[in-house]
């Protein structure tokens, strides 16, 4: 052992300093009093190893590695050293080498449980099962414990469900048959102790589709002791599937007599009511079947006279009965009653909660159109508040929204002329004040404004306005009410989301960024909701604000990769097989999640756009991103789509919203540009890796630059390759002729990037670019043909850049914001692909101009063998050809440059008199409001020109040595 003939409490006081250090972040310190320690003890291990750490921790990552590496060598075996070790590689994702560390330990000392329950545990975060279940064995055959022999059942079932094999049909059958026998035996010998062990018995007795062995052991008396807490659902499950609809009908109202308002609950009853109805007729059954629905109404019915308090449930559950029996062609109002008076009833009763609105939506689908809109004008009167009176009390007005959000959701609105629209928009700001003066006041800084949603059914229906005159005044306008609803109510995240979308309509950066700072989203929200800000980041003009954004969403990421991974290991330490599935469940959901690739990788487009040192320090920036060109990361079939679209609350016309298409067809859409982003990132790095090939591994640990790099074929052909893959998808897109995202809603999602990056001249210029680094490393003839078509795009893309800011510039006349989001992607897209391009000659450049000089003497010397055969194009001429290219870019980014610098800000379409004249709010709010939101898009516009230029600068200093 490390300290062997120390006494353990010394060593351990000895440590203790070193442990107080790093566990207050004072890495510098501990660092000194572990080599402070190791003057002396110079063997001590775990000393060694706290070394390691805190250099590990002070970024000193090549010293850190070969301080744990000499550690590793002796295999240790005292838990303080393979604690420290564990910990280092987990920090640094090296799962595996914290196996190596255990199986050594353990094959010293083969039955300590310690040791192998450690290893077990390591194998759990490689997820190696099979591994798992002989550690585990081992474990109980040294200390027969119940855990032990669980974690190999488990073992057993997720090699059948997860492992490699468990895709094979016959392999899954015989590890779960193996599992089940395994629990049987311990059954048997009455050896069975636990309620999660019954959990996973039952758990894999489903897996094999055994239900009615399931339903025997739950209902029986063993699981009755060991689990009497199983939850109901798992009852409700089997009845299902083995068709006992009258037992779980019976179960049901025992339930719903206990719980009143499970509106779960409901459902599941009302479904069994149903299915009873289609079993078969047995002697004697007849009226039982004749009155199953009538029983269900009285059953409901008496739910409610008897309640001593009104509950939604049983009052929806009706409601559902009534829809279903339509749907059955059943006589729904003869036996329940005229289903506007249910609605109305409903509404009566719960109209004064906020969601009443989303409950009767349930049942608006199943009627006509007709019908919808003369429910809605009934619960209009309902209300009590027409258009010319003012809601008496709070919860008037709360009805008086509701029945104005159902109206909205039944098509009241659609077919509305503009200017009936506008005086619409006038009542709800009237009616929004009003709310706010009167019901609003002395409210907690974390809650909501009771008239808050009448500025938010506003603002929709100025977007309705502005859509039909392709203006954006009206929507700024809205944008205003929205900003002076939030100075009101600070914690409504309605409003803060609908300001957030309207900044990036019109192409606004900072104000978006400060409303996505201002909902404050944390933790899983950063890949549920970060969509709504994150992926419209790329392609805005602020490559270094998308870059922050970037960070701090992958900071969520990798930090909780480690943390679902000891998640998972404690659930088996603390055998609790329930919460197993759904933590790696959520492990892969979060791993393959589109939020998290797709900041991965424009977060390294970013970098790579934004290089701004000389070539060697872009280089080593480029090779620390650990591109692999020949090898595509992605899982493209696991991509998990984790966003949150209903966060966003939405009153649009049901018969007009397709929510699920909606949200089917955005992430088609945005795999696809992650396809074409991902693809442009890996050609674009073989572009770099064939004139400076990234070090081997065996380079990369023993520094050694001798060692051969990878043969130059397999980087062109890597090339070749993927420029194909590159035309091909272009190909491909073109043919799947995908439509852009309606925009018919505020709500809606805005258009994703694809038609963008198939209008500009993305595909031809990187195709072209494959050409020319292909020629320049062969010295092809064709060379200065594909050196001026190269010219000839750039000089296009440079138009495009100044004819955009052009158009822009003009728009200003018009309408300054309407078009600004397109306009401001155009010039982003444009800078990117010069940017890269600039890179890419820079690196082109210091490469050729060495090889030039070192070749110069052997091309002399070959000069008269050659003369008979053609002669590719020499280094030098090479050289010249590639200075003449970074001069011509060189102008080009100089006149896009001067472009930039005339880009106007956006100017509002009307002047700012004209919009307080409309606002109608306080007056001295107006002023400031509308002053502050329209500052807010000049400083974005000049942020962002400022950022452009800077990266120009760079760019130019950049082709210009």
């Amino acid at each position: 052992m490390a300290h062997q003939g120390m006494d353990t409490a010394l060593f351990e006081r000895r440590l203790r300093p070193i442990y107080d250090n790093l566990e207050v972040g004072n890495n510098r310190k501990a660092l000194q009093e572990s080599e402070k320690l190791l003057r002396k003890h110079p063997s001590m291990l775990c000393a060694r190893a706290l070394k390691g750490l805190a250099l590990l921790r002070l970024g000193r990552y090549e010293e850190s590695h070969g301080c744990l590496q000499a550690v590793a060598e002796e295999k240790p075996t005292d838990d303080s050293t393979l604690q420290v070790l564990s910990f280092c590689y987990r920090e640094m994702e090296q799962l595996n080498k914290i196996v190596e560390l255990y199986q050594h330990a353990v094959k010293k000392n083969p039955g300590n449980e310690e040791l192998l329950a450690h290893l077990f545990i390591s194998y759990v975060r490689v997820e190696d099962y099979k591994a798992q279940q002989a550690v585990a064995l081992q474990l109980y055959k040294a200390q027969p414990k119940n855990a032990y022999y669980f974690w190999s059942v488990i073992s057993v079932v997720f090699q059948g469900i997860r492992g490699p094999e468990s895709a094979v049909p016959e392999k899954r059958k015989i590890y779960l048959c193996l599992a089940q026998r395994m629990v049987e035996k311990h059954i048997r010998e009455g050896k069975l102790e636990s309620e999660q062990e019954a959990f996973l018995y039952l758990h894999i007795l489903k897996l094999q589709k055994k239900f009615q062995e399931a339903w025997e052991f739950l209902t029986g008396e063993l699981c009755a002791k060991l689990y009497p807490g199983a939850p109901v659902s798992m009852k409700f499950e089997l009845l299902k599937v083995l068709g006992n609809w009258r037992e779980l009908n019976e179960l049901l109202q025992q339930l719903l007599d206990a719980d009143r308002d499970r509106w779960d609950y409901y459902k599941e009853y009302i479904q069994s009511c149903f299915e009873i109805l289609e079993l078969p007729i047995a002697e004697g059954e007849s009226e039982e079947k004749k009155f199953s629905l009538a029983a269900c109404q009285e059953f409901l019915q008496g739910i409610i006279d008897t309640s001593e308090r009104k509950r939604r449930g049983p009052y929806l559950a009706r409601l559902e009965l009534h829809q279903r029996m339509r749907a059955h062609q059943l006589p729904a109002e003869q036996l329940i009653g005229n289903f506007d008076e249910l609605v109305v009833e409903y509404f009566t009763l719960f109209a004064d909660k906020s969601c009443c609105t989303h409950d009767i939506a349930l049942f608006l689908p199943s009627i006509s159109m007709k019908q919808r809109q003369a429910l809605a004008n009934k619960l209009l009167l309902q209300s009590g508040v027409s258009s010319t009176s003012l809601p008496m009390n709070k919860e008037q007005m709360q009805k008086h929204i509701c029945a104005l959000q159902i109206s909205r959701m039944c098509g009241a609105h659609i077919d509305l002329p503009i200017d009936h629209l506008l005086a619409f928009y006038t009542v709800l700001k009237l009616h929004y004040e009003h709310g706010r003066s009167t019901f609003g006041n002395k409210l907690l800084s974390t809650e909501m404004g009771p008239s808050d949603p009448y500025a938010l059914l506003a603002a929709n229906v100025m977007y309705d306005i502005s859509l039909r005159e392709n203006k954006s005044d009206y929507l700024f306008e809205a944008l205003c009410l929205l900003q002076y609803v939030l100075r009101n109510s600070t914690s409504n995240f309605h409003v803060k989301l609908l300001s957030l979308k309207i900044y990036h309509m019109f192409g606004c950066l900072v104000g978006a960024q400060e409303m996505y700072d201002y909902l404050d989203i944390k933790q899983i929200q950063l890949d549920s909701m970060g969509y709504v800000h994150c992926q419209l980041l790329p392609l805005c003009g602020r490559f270094s604000g998308a870059r922050n954004c970037y960070d701090a969403t992958l900071k969520f990421f990798t930090n909780s990769y480690k943390e679902r991974l000891e998640y998972i290991a404690l659930t088996y330490r603390f055998c609790t097989f329930s919460k197993m599935e759904e933590f790696l469940n959520f492990k892969e959901r979060l791993t393959n999640s589109l939020q998290y690739v797709t900041c991965s990788l424009e977060a390294q487009i970013c970098d790579l756009v934004s290089c701004y040192g000389n070539v060697h320090q872009n280089l080593s920036a480029y090779s620390a991103m650990s591109i692999e060109p020949a090898e595509d990361r992605i899982a493209w079939h696991e991509l998990s789509d984790n966003r949150d679209l209903d966060a966003i609350i939405r009153w649009d016309p049901l018969h007009q919203v397709d929510a699920a298409g909606e949200c089917k067809d955005s992430f088609d859409q945005e795999i696809e540009v992650l396809q074409l982003r991902s693809l442009m990132l890996r050609l674009f790095a073989t572009f770099i890796d064939l004139y400076h090939p990234p070090p081997s591994p065996k380079q990369s640990l023993n520094g050694d630059s001798k060692e051969e790099t990878p043969a130059p074929e397999s980087a062109t052909s890597t090339l070749e390759l993927l420029r194909d893959s590159w035309t091909g998808l272009y190909q491909r897109l073109r043919l799947m002729n995908y439509k852009p995202l309606p925009q018919q809603f505020l709500v809606n999602l805005l258009p994703t990037r694809l038609h963008l990056l198939l209008e500009l001249p993305y595909e031809r210029f990187f195709d072209d670019l494959a050409q020319l680094v292909l020629d320049l490393h062969s010295g092809a003839a064709s060379l200065a043909a594909h050196c001026k078509q190269v010219g000839d795009n750039v000089i296009a893309i440079m138009e495009l850049c100044v004819q955009t800011i052009a158009d822009s510039n003009d728009w200003n006349g018009k309408d300054g914001l309407w078009k600004r989001r397109q306009q401001q992607q155009k010039v982003a897209a444009s800078l990117e692909m010069l940017s890269l391009y600039a890179f890419l000659l820079s690196v082109l450049n210091d490469k050729l101009q060495v090889s030039s000089k070192t070749k110069t003497n052997k091309k002399k010397q070959a000069d008269n063998k050659t003369q008979d055969t053609p002669q590719p194009v020499s280094d030098k001429e090479r050289s010249q050809m590639v200075q003449e290219l970074m001069r011509q870019l060189k102008h080009k980014l100089e006149s896009c440059d001067a472009a930039i610098r005339s880009w106007k800000a956006p100017v509002l379409p009307r002047d700012l008199s004209s919009f307080m004249a409309d606002m109608s709010l306080k007056p001295e709010v107006e002023a400031t409001l509308i002053g502050d939101v329209s500052a807010t898009f000049k400083d974005s516009h000049e942020l962002m020109v400022t950022e452009l230029r800077n990266l120009l600068k760079d760019k130019i200093r950049m082709v210009a040595k």
